[in-house]
């Protein structure tokens, strides 16, 4: 029976659709005996199911088959489960193989020529996030030392004592970024590391054309790297783009003419969702001033730094405000503001997502389409309004009217003066000031308001009004 069993598979494996009775023949046994085995072999679940092999070739579709080696890096506690899932989940992916080696996922897919293969990798694989100052245990150079102890040269790319042992039994101990050890911290001072790293965002470069870099963890990564990395990059592409995650400090040290050119602003992030849960708008038009006032001591004053109201670390905007009313007033004041304003996806139509004690799967799901709404709509003038308005972009910032539910600021460039006005209250309030006065633009409705001192905001509102 066995015997049976396998000569079988060994033919229809090659030919799922061979005559029963060919089968028979070939097999020496009673055709009977073909058909009881097949449904025995259905039932146990020996048999899946059926493969056809089809020559794409004389088709009139094109179809392309690619096989994608990616080195990515593992996410605390997750390893690269997370990041597996999400490449996985793109239509054009067939399969996802850990490998070992130095790549971490070899990755299968479809697409219908080389051009559309090649923008998958660009513009989805690509997108991945890429860490400078640590890499998973299955890095090529790690892996090296594993095997090689002291005669590897590679054990000084990374912070070893072969004094001690890990915690998986490795034969040393390495320093793991922030106590991780599924992560292993590179040594950014030693210089074939950043050599090797400047090859890779060469090589970013030169094969996919990106314009610029997300520095995870930026406030981890050795300040000489940093000004190495601005150079470089600017000498290979001159209006090339480096951003900073950067959580907590002055962001001063690495925002310069010498390192970065922006980094994540969440001391304004938290200013934006907890004024309005508090209703305390002197909380953001305190940072606000702090950072991007006309006063000597004001400490950010002509930097762009990434604004945002969520990403993918934190819980959304949808689930962490108490008043829904307050999301979209949220984005009007994310757009008025100074810096550069980020959107997460999936947020522009309210997306709710709260992060979890041990993990961010909440924040980060797959949508099989997008999902606009009259916030999508809303944000969407808000970015036209922004993108045509030179003081939004590049104006100095100026506080007029504050109170505990309203917020008044000028944004003021030398073409042109824009106010923006917020009421998170549910009645009407009328703003004083003595910049409130002539005739301004409101850049949202297309109406023309005039001023004489005193400016109505309704119920839940956003203004941008320009003189």
């Amino acid at each position: 029976m066995r015997e049976l069993r396998e000569q079988l598979l060994g033919i229809i494996e090659k030919n799922s659709r061979i005559d029963l009775k060919e089968l028979a023949v070939i097999l020496g046994v009673e055709e009977v005996d073909v058909v009881n085995e097949l449904a025995a072999m259905e039932s146990e679940g020996i048999i899946c199911g059926y493969h056809t092999l089809i020559d794409w070739d004389k088709t009139s579709l094109d179809k392309i088959s690619a096989l994608i080696e990616v080195r990515v890096t593992p996410q605390r506690g997750q390893g690269f489960d997370n990041i597996a899932e999400r490449v996985y989940k793109y239509p054009e992916v067939n399969a996802v193989y850990l490998i070992s080696g130095g790549f971490d996922l070899l990755v299968t897919l479809e697409g219908r020529n080389l051009k559309e293969i090649s923008s998958f990798v660009s513009e989805k694989l690509s997108a991945l996030d890429g860490v400078f100052n640590h890499v998973g245990r299955g890095f090529w150079a790690f892996k090296d030392v594993q095997e090689k102890k002291w005669d590897s040269p590679y054990k000084d790319w990374f912070h070893i004592s072969f004094d001690g042992n890990s915690c998986y039994d490795d034969g040393f101990w390495y320093e793991g970024w922030e106590g991780h050890f599924e992560l292993v911290k590179l040594n950014l001072q030693n210089p074939a590391v950043v050599d090797y790293l400047m090859e890779c965002v060469k090589y970013w470069i030169d094969e996919f054309d990106i314009d610029g870099l997300r520095l995870d963890v930026a406030y981890s990564l050795d300040h000489n790297f940093m000004r190495r990395l601005r150079s470089y990059t600017q000498e290979l592409k001159p209006d090339f783009a480096l951003i900073g995650e950067v959580l907590f400090g002055d962001y001063n040290i690495i925002v310069n003419d010498e390192m970065l050119h922006s980094c994540t602003n969440y001391e304004c992030y938290k200013g934006l969702y907890s004024s309005f849960n508090c209703m305390n708008m002197f909380e953001i038009a305190h940072s606000l001033h702090r950072q991007f006032g006309s006063d000597q001591w004001c400490i950010y004053r002509g930097k762009h730094l990434m604004t945002f109201v969520d990403n993918h670390d934190v819980t959304r905007l949808a689930s962490i405000l108490t008043n829904k009313k307050h999301i979209p007033l949220a984005y009007g004041l994310l757009m008025g503001m100074p810096g550069i304003p980020c959107l997460y996806y999936g947020s522009e139509w309210a997306e709710p997502g709260e992060k979890a004690p041990d993990n961010d799967y909440a924040l980060r799901p797959c949508f099989d389409e997008p999902k606009p709404n009259e916030l999508t709509e809303f944000i969407k003038k808000l970015i036209r309004v922004r993108q045509e308005s030179d003081a939004l972009c590049n104006g100095a910032y100026k506080n007029v009217v504050i109170q505990n539910h309203q917020l008044v600021f000028e944004r003021c460039s030398e073409k042109e003066r824009v106010i923006v006005a917020i009421n998170a209250a549910d009645y009407p309030y009328t703003a004083n000031a003595g910049e409130l006065n002539g005739t301004a633009a409101d850049l949202l409705t297309g109406e023309t308001v005039t001023m004489n001192g005193q400016l109505e905001l309704k119920p839940y509102s956003v203004q941008y009004l320009k003189f």
